[in-house]
């Protein structure tokens, strides 16, 4: 997800225009712009943007196979 806003703590992260509340303690130098993988409700860990695009993609074929079957 691609982290949108920060306030202390706490941000909003998007993908695919969803919007998610995001605890940013496991991350304290994530910012506005960054990727991030989140569970749970956290952001546990930042990709870099060509990564990010790489596993999106990997989703995205990943729906396509399942829609198939």
């Amino acid at each position: 997800m691609k982290l949108t806003q920060r306030r202390g703590n706490e941000g909003i992260a998007e993908i695919s225009n969803n919007k998610i509340e995001v605890r940013l303690d496991l991350l304290p130098d994530a910012k506005v712009g960054d990727y991030v993988i989140v569970h749970a409700g956290f952001a546990i860990q930042k990709l870099d943007e060509d990564e990010a695009e790489e596993t999106l993609k990997l989703f995205r074929e990943i729906a396509e196979q399942s829609y198939q079957l």
